[in-house]
């Protein structure tokens, strides 16, 4: 591994990529295997995507505080707790379920337990990200700056591939379903030595503000959404600048667009692990439907990934063009999820899916942030911030709930929502260039 920068040696940016990729993997490697948990346990599937939902709320609560604290309490020390709260969350939410699987505690009581536990995960794993990428600010010059974060930022899009693809390897026959989830605590244990042992302490050459990492999922956005904007010399009235609110013409089309796109995503992705195992009639193997949920997820990661890293570069798409071509996408690949009915036709339409929400995701965020001059990126940044993170919250039990009422309720309303934001956004979705 060649060494990025004159201030960052190999081996610790080594440390800092295992940070940020065993956070992501950890989780899309349980979100794999919830379902069939679930199933196994024969606890209500909304129930199921409550768990996460419960996560991925106190993950959008704490992280900005985390971001803040960094600063004040030294990036290695938040780095280090963001991994014990995952690492213990792991171990904890693994001897939970292992004992509910077992047979020693009631369905329900894991299910709690594991609830409770995961709060540990929800509350400080959101500590790391920002903390990484502050550390990596403030040790790099301006010309090498973006490569370092970009390498760092890469290993959460990393992590929700490698999560699903080595999640039914640890179905272990011991511990069953919970094998995952101990192998990662144990993962966190060794990535928190590294960092104890790899990673100085903190001495940096200037401050800087780590970035909000929205909440980890397969599929999900590898985008980072700055929590605050760096004081800049050359914009004297920031501070006097009036706020940037939610009724701003020139921010509320995109931000409607990231809420319609955003509901339709983390729907696909709460309710996906439960199509598998009624299309496929897994729920009575459940350790089965734990592997073929990780492939599909896997394809849908690969599609985002590729998406974000290869078209998007490569085709230069304008922040309006991504996000009603991945719109036009998700609609498409969201009905050929819904009617399929093998593993062939699920992975080709929740691939496609993913592609065309990788697309819109990236759309979505610059499209805000150029919509408004340098003084309010800060603002605009908060917000989309906000709207990716709520989109996690209650959309996925929404979507489950539909799902179980009839499949083609809840997927026709996630394509529904795909097609009104093209039908709406071609004519709603202007960049006009602000003043600045």
């Amino acid at each position: 591994m060649a060494k990025l920068s004159h201030s960052i040696p190999a081996d610790r940016m080594a440390v800092l990529f295992a940070v940020m990729l065993v956070a992501a993997a950890g989780n899309t490697a349980m979100q794999s295997i919830l379902p069939a948990i679930g199933a196994k346990l024969h606890i209500p599937d909304v129930w199921v995507s409550l768990a996460f939902s419960w996560s991925a709320l106190l993950w959008v609560m704490t992280a900005p505080h985390w971001a803040r604290q960094s600063d004040k309490r030294g990036r290695k020390a938040l780095m280090a707790l963001g991994v014990i709260g995952f690492m213990l969350s792991m171990a904890l939410c693994g001897l939970a379920l292992w004992a509910g699987l077992a047979g020693y505690l009631a369905a329900g009581t894991t299910f709690v337990i594991f609830a409770l536990f995961r709060s540990l995960y929800g509350g400080f794993g959101s500590a790391a990200p920002p903390a990484v990428q502050a550390y990596v600010a403030s040790r790099t010059d301006p010309e090498e700056r973006t490569q370092a974060l970009s390498l760092v930022s890469s290993s959460f899009g990393l992590g929700t591939v490698i999560g699903p693809a080595i999640a039914p390897l640890f179905i272990l026959p011991f511990v069953g379903l919970s094998g995952p989830l101990l192998v990662f605590a144990l993962i966190g244990l060794i990535v928190l030595i590294m960092l104890r042992w790899r990673l100085p302490n903190d001495v940096p050459r200037f401050a800087a503000r780590g970035a909000i990492a929205a909440y980890p999922t397969a599929a999900g956005s590898t985008a980072s959404t700055r929590d605050d904007s760096e004081d800049d010399p050359d914009d004297s009235d920031a501070a006097a600048a009036a706020p940037l609110r939610w009724t701003d013409k020139r921010v509320r089309p995109w931000m409607l667009a990231g809420l319609y796109g955003g509901q339709a995503q983390a729907m696909m992705l709460g309710v996906i692990g439960f199509l598998i195992l009624d299309r496929l009639d897994l729920r009575p193997r459940p350790d089965e439907g734990a592997a073929m949920t990780g492939i599909v997820l896997m394809a849908g990661a690969f599609a985002t990934l590729l998406s974000q890293w290869g078209l998007i570069p490569l085709l230069k798409l304008s922040a309006r063009t991504a996000v009603l071509i991945g719109a036009a996408l998700g609609a498409i690949g969201l009905i050929i999820t819904g009617v399929a009915q093998n593993l062939h036709g699920i992975v080709i339409g929740f691939a496609l899916a993913s592609l065309g929400f990788g697309l819109f995701r990236p759309g979505f965020t610059s499209g805000a942030s150029l919509s408004v001059p340098r003084r309010d990126q800060g603002s605009v940044a908060g917000m989309t911030a906000s709207i990716n993170g709520s989109a996690y919250i209650v959309s996925p039990a929404v979507g489950v709930l539909l799902y179980n009422w009839h499949p083609m309720v809840a997927y026709g309303l996630m394509a529904g929502f795909c097609g009104w934001l093209v039908l709406w956004g071609w004519s709603a979705l202007r960049l006009d260039q602000p003043k600045t």
